[in-house]
Parts: C-alpha cells; structure tokens; sequence
C-alpha cells in the first residue's frame, strides 16, 4: 500500500494499518534491543518506566514508557522510516518523545479500557499520531486493538478513571453501540497500524494460555502542536494518584 493510500485510509477512518512495516531484519534488530533493555535496562529504573502486572513475577511486565533513556531509543526516534509515516499521515514535520512498549502478558486479566489518546497528552491542534508495531501475530484471542471507525472527527468523549495500571483514564459512556462498530485489527510481526490522537481504541484482555501480545509504539506530534499545560497537569496528577494507590515508587 502507498503512503497516500494508507494517509487516505487514515484521515477517513482515524487509523491505517501498514502491512509489513519492517522488514524481517529491521523487525529483527528491534527485537534484540528490546530484549536487551529488558534485561539489562529495566532492572535499574523506577517503577514508572516499567509497569508490571506482579513486580514479583519478571514475566507478568506488561508496559516500558520513558524509553529514551536508553541511547539506542533515543536515536531510534529519528528512525526515517518511522518519520516519514508520521509526517505524511499528520501533514507536516513531527518528533517522537517517548518510545513505548506494551504487553498483555498470557492468562492475566488486563484489559484497556476505551480511550483517546490525545485525552492523556492534552494538545491542540490534535496533530498527533500513534505508530503501533506488533511483535507477535496479534488477534482475538490475544487481545488485538479495536477501533472505532471515524471517531477522532468527533470530539472528546467523557472520561473517567480507570482501575488499569497504564490507562489511568478511560471513556464512561462506551456503550452498545460503540461495540456493534468497532474494527477488530489483526497483525503479524513487523505489521503496524496508526491512529489519530482523537481515535477511541480499546483491546479485551489476553485470553490464551501461552501467547504474549507484545507492541512496540512510537507516539509523533506535528509541529503546529502545543500542549495545554493546565490539563496536562490534571492528567499528571490523576495517573500520579493511581500510582500512589497501586503502590508504585516513581
């Protein structure tokens, strides 16, 4: 697919799926980067770079924010496959701040919750775009992302806040509705999807016995974006609580 195929598909629908982003020895590199940061890294830094479901149980880690600190994720920002994505679907030059990764480990219940990104990093205009890279096939049962089509054309939703370590807001009047539109989004290794800062996308828990669904993410924000302090600031404290209650040490 051609990038103004897939910036077509994106500003339509709120998001676009990329088959094949990487090539198997980009994917490749990635992968032993991120295992090393794993286990080299993460032992080292605060409970607010590592998220795990049983700090514990090294198995059950399930999301690493903050990952520029790390000499290689801070260049990896300027990967020129990565921008040149970005760029197009938000129309003019971007940087990447904070490269992210996510899991839902095998049989632990953790879903996420409905939510709009742009809800978290509070920036107008909304020129902001998640780059979302699967690192295993990623379906149904393993927890896939679920879009609903269209809906960073409409506003914010109401949120509210949530009990999921990571996603300390999600959207109260996610309804019936809402679930009969959503797009199910099924990847294999080295496939992306994008969406829109504004996108409301939700994924069910990981239901298999044996089967990590893990993502590597880069968030990209337009130039012409500027960030409302006033409700960063909210936000910060609200995920700041959740931390506090669910005894993190930051």
């Amino acid at each position: 697919m051609s990038l103004t195929s897939t910036k077509t598909i994106f500003d339509r629908e709120g998001f676009a799926v990329v088959p094949q982003f990487l090539t198997p020895i980009e994917l490749s590199e990635l992968t032993e980067e991120l295992d090393r940061y794993i286990r080299d890294v993460v032992p080292r830094l605060s409970d607010a770079h590592a998220f795990y479901q049983d700090r514990v149980r090294p198995e059950t880690l399930k999301q690493m924010q903050y990952m520029q600190v790390d000499p290689f994720f801070l260049d990896y920002t300027q990967h020129p496959k990565w921008k040149q994505l970005a760029e197009t679907l938000v129309g003019e030059s971007a940087l990447c701040e904070s490269p992210e990764w996510f899991n839902k480990p095998a049989g632990i219940e953790h879903p996420t919750p409905p939510h709009q990104d742009n809800y978290y990093f509070n920036l107008q205009p909304s020129n902001v775009v998640t780059i979302w890279l699967a690192l295993d096939d990623v379906d149904d049962e393993n927890g896939c992302l679920r879009y609903l089509p269209g809906s960073h054309q409409r506003g914010f939703r109401p949120h509210g806040r949530s009990k999921v370590l990571g996603f300390s807001q999600g959207i109260t009047d996610f309804g019936p509705d809402d679930h009969a539109q959503e797009v199910k989004i099924h990847l294999q290794p080295g496939d992306a999807v994008a969406h829109h800062g504004m996108t409301i996308h939700r994924a069910e828990p990981n239901r298999s016995q044996s089967r990590n669904r893990r993502a590597f993410a880069m968030v990209f924000k337009g130039v012409s974006c500027r960030r409302d302090e006033a409700g960063f600031a909210r936000y910060q404290e609200s995920a700041k609580q959740q931390h506090e209650q669910m005894g993190l040490k930051t």
